[in-house]
C-alpha cells in the first residue's frame, strides 16, 4: 500500500476487452488493475465505440448529456460507466456522431475525432467533480491532453496540480493531420507546432504529447533510447532528443492470470513449471489440429503476428522455403495484415501442406494454443517498442527466436552453449542470414533435451508481471508531480 495515493486518470483510445487493435489495449486493461493494487485511486476513460455492447459490459449512465465546448460551437456527450475486473472504473464517453461506428480507426474524420474525446474526457472528469493528480494518456489519440491542460484547463481548480504522462506505444503512428483540426482544440497562438518533412499545412499530434508533458515513456527501456536516434525516431528524433531528459523506458508487463499454462482453458492438457512434461501433448495436438504429421521429434516454430515489414516477414520471405525444405521443421502461423503477406502464406501453406499450418485471421484460441504447442516462437522485428509475444512465448516454455531491438532486447537474452546463459535466441543484423542462422541454432539446441529443459524453465521462471512495472510508473508519477512544480 502506498503511503500517499495518487488520484490517476488513464485516457486512452482503446482497453481490453472493450475494445482492442495493438498492445495498447493490453496496457490499458492490466496497468490500472497493478496501480490500484498498489493502493492508488486510477479510472480509465475511453470511448464507447459502437462494437462496445451495453449489455455485455453492464455499461451504466454515469452522466446524463453535457455540452463538449469546442470553438466551433458546443457537441453533446454522455458518459457511461462499468468496472475493470470489479476493482478499476472505466468511463466511456459516448457521442453517436463520433463514435457511433463499428470501427476504432481508419476514418477520415480521425482526428477530429479524437481532439473531441480529448475534449469530452476533460469536460467529464470536471462533472464528476473528481481532481486528478496525474492525467495519464497514451498515444498520439490522447496526445493534445497535455497541451489542453498547459493551457485551457491550467486555472481549473480541477486540473490545476495535475501533472501529465504520455506514453508512446508505437511511434510509428504519429497523428498526421491537416492543421485545421487545431481550431477543434481552442489552443492558442503560441502553441508550439514543429513541421513534419518541412511542411507547415501538417500537424503531427505525436509531437505535441512530447512537447507538453511533464514527463514521456516509451514501454521498453531500449526503445526509449533507439527513438533518439534517425532510424527508430520516425522523423521526430529532433522533438524527441530536446526532451531527452524527461524520457524513460518503462518494460510492459503481462497479465499472467489470462496467459498462465496451469489454468489456460484453450489448452488440450494444462501444465506448470513441475508438470512441463505434459507440454508435448499440447505439440501433437497442435500438429493433429493443423493436419501436420504428428511427431514429438520435429521441432514446431510458432508465430502469432500482425503481417507487416515491422514485424520481419520481408526476412522471413526470403528464407521460409530453404528453412522447410532444410530442415524439415514445421510451421504454425497465425494472423493477419499485409496483402501480400498474406497471399504469401496462404502460396507456402498450399505447397507445404503437411508440414505447415496457416491461419488467416485472428482466434484467441488457436494463439494461446500456438504458444503452448510449438517449441520456438519467432519475432523477427525490424523495431518493436515491447512486444508480448516473446514473454507469452516463455511463460509457456516456449523458446523466442528474436531480433535485438526494444523490448526484445530488454526480455530475450541470447543462448551461449559453453556457458549455458541466456533464454533464446537472438539475431542483431537485420538480414534474412542472421535470422536463418539464428533459427538454425535454435533447432541444434533443441537435439539436446538437457539444454532445451534448461531454457523452458529459465523462461517460465522469468517474472513478466506487471506488479514490478507498475511501481516504476509510481515513481514516474511522482517524477512528473515533481517537475510540475518545479516547472
Amino acid at each position: 500500500m502506498c503511503p500517499s495515493p495518487l488520484r490517476i486518470l488513464y485516457v486512452t483510445a482503446e482497453a481490453s476487452p472493450y475494445a482492442k487493435v495493438g498492445g495498447l489495449a493490453d496496457v490499458a486493461g492490466s496497468l490500472p488493475k497493478s496501480l490500484r493494487e498498489l493502493g492508488h485511486d486510477v479510472r480509465v476513460i475511453m470511448p464507447r465505440y459502437g462494437r462496445i455492447s451495453p449489455e455485455i459490459y453492464r455499461l451504466e449512465p454515469a452522466l446524463d448529456v453535457f455540452q463538449v465546448p469546442l470553438p466551433g460551437g458546443d457537441e453533446p456527450a454522455s458518459l457511461l460507466k462499468t468496472d475493470l475486473d470489479g476493482s478499476v472504473p472505466v468511463y466511456m464517453v459516448e457521442s453517436e456522431h463520433y463514435f457511433g461506428r463499428e470501427g476504432i480507426y481508419g476514418y477520415p474524420d480521425d482526428g477530429e475525432r479524437f481532439i473531441f474525446f480529448c475534449r469530452a474526457a476533460l469536460e467529464a472528469v470536471r462533472m464528476l467533480n473528481w481532481s486528478p493528480d496525474i492525467v495519464h494518456c497514451n498515444d498520439w489519440h490522447t496526445a493534445i491532453i497535455p497541451s489542453m491542460v498547459k493551457t485551457t484547463y491550467d486555472k481549473d481548480p480541477i486540473y490545476a496540480g495535475a501533472a501529465t504522462v504520455f506514453t508512446i506505444h508505437n511511434l510509428a503512428y504519429h497523428g498526421i493531420f491537416d492543421q485545421k483540426i487545431l481550431a477543434m482544440t481552442g489552443l492558442g497562438g503560441g502553441f508550439l507546432r514543429p513541421q513534419i518533412g518541412g511542411n507547415s499545412d501538417q500537424i503531427d499530434l505525436m509531437s505535441q504529447g512530447i512537447l507538453y508533458a511533464e514527463v514521456v515513456n516509451t514501454v521498453s527501456p531500449t526503445y526509449a533510447q533507439e527513438i533518439l536516434t534517425p532510424e527508430y525516431g520516425e522523423g521526430l528524433d529532433a522533438v524527441l532528443k530536446y526532451r531527452k531528459a524527461r524520457i524513460f523506458g518503462i518494460l510492459n508487463g503481462l497479465d499472467t492470470d489470462f496467459f498462465n499454462p496451469a489454468t489456460d482453458p484453450h489448452l488440450t492438457v494444462q501444465y506448470d513449471l513441475e508438470s512441463l512434461e505434459r507440454k508435448i501433448e499440447n505439440k501433437l495436438a497442435l500438429q493433429r489440429e493443423g493436419n501436420m504429421k504428428e511427431d514429438p521429434a520435429v521441432p514446431i516454430v510458432g508465430i502469432v503476428s500482425r503481417l507487416a515489414d515491422q514485424k520481419g516477414f520481408d526476412l522471413l520471405e526470403s528464407i521460409i522455403e530453404p528453412l522447410l525444405v532444410e530442415t524439415g521443421l514445421q510451421l504454425v502461423l497465425l494472423g493477419t495484415g499485409d496483402q501480400h503477406y498474406q497471399d504469401l502464406f496462404r502460396r507456402i501453406g498450399q505447397r507445404y501442406a503437411g508440414q505447415v499450418a496457416i491461419a488467416l485471421t485472428f482466434d484467441v484460441g488457436l494463439a494461446q494454443r500456438i504458444y503452448a504447442g510449438a517449441d520456438m516462437f519467432l519475432m523477427p522485428s525490424r523495431y518493436e517498442p515491447c512486444g508480448l509475444g516473446q514473454m507469452i512465448a516463455m511463460r509457456y516454455g516456449t523458446i523466442p527466436v528474436v531480433r535485438r531491438t526494444g523490448g526484445l532486447a530488454d526480455t530475450v537474452a541470447d543462448y551461449q552453449p559453453a556457458s549455458r546463459e541466456g533464454n533464446g535466441f537472438v539475431f542483431e543484423n537485420y538480414t534474412s542470414q542472421a535470422f536463418f542462422v539464428a533459427i538454425i541454432r535454435g533447432i541444434e539446441a533443441y537435439r539436446r533435451p538437457a539444454e532445451w529443459r534448461l531454457l523452458q524453465t529459465r523462461g517460465m521462471e522469468t517474472d513478466f508481471t506487471w506488479a514490478a512495472s507498475a511501481q516504476r510508473y509510481v515513481h514516474l508519477y511522482q517524477k512528473a508531480l515533481e517537475f510540475k512544480l518545479t516547472g
